[in-house]
């Protein structure tokens, strides 16, 4: 299902001139610099073709004849490899390697550009011919050996646009050249279901968050252990060569760097698509989107005023809905999660629906996740990587637990209830380090939501508490009560004594969320003499009492789920206290400056 999905997928980026998809032969790579020859084979320049990216400059991914499968043996590629292979030197000093590796590069060369009357074919044998391996080559033009050294390099000739393999010449002999394949054996693909012949390696795929840097396997079988009936390495899982190239080309494609349909989800790299063109393609990125490389950024917290409304306009849409008979909406769509295993990749999940109910799904969890802020510059749909660093030692992408991770995605892309190891997390990780901030509260009230609106038995009178957007004073929970009543208190202390070094919440939150009984009595006895130091104690003091009248008992403890009432209750009254205070020190700067007018 999968390869047969990103097959199709493959066709139809190949219908869309608006995509510079690879054809049967070719791929992409990170190519560095370009060597210039004349039409006589002399090396006149060497163009830099890397790009800037942040401070740094990149390889330029290019088009280029398919990349051979490498693994300890030599194998070179097709008018472009890194120097060891293309000019016989390279910065790790093997020289034996080295030359062994350029003279099978040469052979290649001249196995398919010997017969051809094409002036670049001419100019890159005459140069492989001339050229003479030394340590430090010195290059014509600007370039730098130390820069160039272990690099990709391709041809160009001198004056020509493009580069020399895209010549027409030069590309039917490398298709030629791939069609070729005796050793190759014919059968059925489990793909297509075409008789043809099968690919016994698969391409690698590269950008996979974590993986190794020149690619891992989707599909490989290496040990003895692993084959059946006689069967060696893929033919255990027999796929068309025509089939292997369009999966692996459509996968890379998703997992290109600058991507939009790719996201990370904990150690899940994450691809989706739709078989048609859908809107849901563009949109899905920015609901949970971060490159790996940024997800440890911590900048991404600011608000974002053009996400913001891409995803309102989507929740809009969620919210209205379209018809299921609508052809938009039965549109098949897709998500793949992938996570590194050593030179393998693993499916971490594979999600199959249509772009309607991806929709509604979606819809659900943004409402689910909807929180007052606690700041203004917060992000109001803040994305599933974010979220998920609240369960991380130390905040760090890295750190998210994997399994965990693929839970809460599989929960969200299905519609079904987030895991009780997320609340355990959360639960966790807020009594380790005392911050109850407004990411953590988004993903504890979508628990909740989820849990009670999925709760069938009990449907309204559902024993699992109903959780608001913003302070719910009708809410007589006693874990909630309880919550409300330590934000108070944390923000009498705050008054009464500005700058203290010890805060209750330092001090006593992890006891209070767990042990009411133990903890309560000896805070309010703190409270009584922080309403004699604070200028506002007889305020914090009717809204003491207030919450009080509706605790009949401190209970002795809290479960799992009550803690989390309980920091959702804290989360609520502290923001509402902040807002209170803002708007009083609002009124309090207005009416000075009537005064002033005055």
């Amino acid at each position: 299902m999968i390869l047969q999905a990103l097959r199709k997928y493959y066709e139809r980026l190949t219908r869309d001139p608006r995509r510079d998809v690879p054809l049967p032969g070719f791929g992409l790579a990170k190519i560095s610099f370009a060597l210039v020859l004349s039409a006589d084979g002399e090396l006149v320049d060497v163009h830099d073709l890397r790009e800037q990216k942040g401070k740094k400059l990149a390889p330029r991914p290019l088009q280029t004849p398919q990349a051979v499968k490498r693994t300890v043996g030599v194998a070179a590629n097709f008018l472009w490899d890194n120097t060891g292979y293309v000019l016989g030197v390279d910065g790790k000093g093997k020289l034996e390697r080295t030359a062994q590796t350029h003279q099978v590069f040469k052979a290649l060369c001249r196995q398919l550009l010997a017969e051809l009357d094409d002036a670049g074919a001419r100019a890159v044998l005459v140069f492989l011919e001339r050229w003479r391996p030394t340590p430090e080559p010195a290059l014509p033009g600007d370039a730098l050996w130390k820069d160039v050294c272990d690099q990709n390099l391709v041809f160009v000739l001198d004056g020509q646009r493009g580069y020399i393999h895209e010549r027409p010449a030069i590309k039917e002999a490398w298709l030629a050249h791939c069609l070729k394949n005796p050793d190759a054996l014919e059968g059925q693909c489990l793909v297509s279901g075409e008789m043809g012949p099968l690919a016994r390696l698969h391409p690698a795929i590269k950008g996979v968050w974590g993986a190794q840097s020149s690619g891992a396997n989707l599909v490989s079988f290496n040990l003895d252990a692993f084959a059946s009936y006689g069967k060696s390495q893929s033919y255990n899982a027999p796929v068309g060569e025509a089939a292997t190239f369009a999966y692996t080309t459509a996968l890379n494609n998703l997992l290109a760097e600058g991507s939009k349909q790719r996201i990370q989800i904990g150690d899940a790299s994450t691809v989706f698509w739709s078989e048609k063109a859908s809107k849901l393609e563009d949109t899905l990125g920015s609901l949970f989107g971060a490159s790996p490389e940024k997800a440890d950024d911590d900048d991404h917290e600011a608000e974002d005023s053009s996400l913001t409304d891409n995803v309102g306009l989507f929740l809009k849409a969620a919210r209205d809905g379209v018809p299921d008979d609508a052809p938009e909406a039965r549109n098949p769509f897709y998500i793949l999660g992938l996570s590194p295993n050593a030179s393998r990749i693993a499916v971490r999940f594979w999600h199959a629906s249509s772009v309607g109910q991806m929709e509604r799904r979606l819809g659900e969890y943004l409402d689910d996740i909807t929180i007052v802020r606690q700041y203004d510059n917060q992000p109001e749909y803040p994305p599933l990587w974010l979220l998920l660093r609240q369960t991380a030692v130390q905040g760090k992408a890295e750190n998210i637990p994997a399994q965990l991770a693929g839970e809460v995605a599989r929960a969200v892309f299905e519609g079904s209830a987030l895991p009780s190891s997320l609340l355990a997390a959360l639960i966790g990780r807020v009594r380790a380090d005392g911050d109850m901030g407004y990411l953590r509260a988004a993903l504890l009230k979508a628990y909740f939501c989820r849990r009670r609106r999925l709760d069938k038995s009990h449907a309204n009178d559902s024993p699992i508490m109903e959780v608001k957007v913003s302070l719910d004073i009708e809410n007589k929970t006693p874990a909630y009560l309880l919550g409300r009543l330590f934000a108070v208190l944390e923000k009498l202390q705050a008054d009464a004594i500005p700058g203290v070094n010890s805060t209750i919440r330092d001090r006593y939150m992890s006891s209070a969320s767990s042990a009411p009984q133990a903890t309560f009595p000896q805070l309010l006895r703190l409270a009584q003499a922080h309403i004699k130091k604070s200028d506002w104690g007889w305020k914090y003091d009717e809204r003491i009492k207030e919450i009080l009248n509706d605790i009949d008992a401190f209970p002795k403890t809290l479960s799992m789920e009550q803690q989390g009432y309980f920091f959702l209750g804290y989360y609520h009254q502290v923001v509402d206290l902040f807002a209170k205070k803002s708007k009083e020190s609002a009124s309090q700067d207005q009416a000075g400056q009537r005064d002033e007018e005055e």
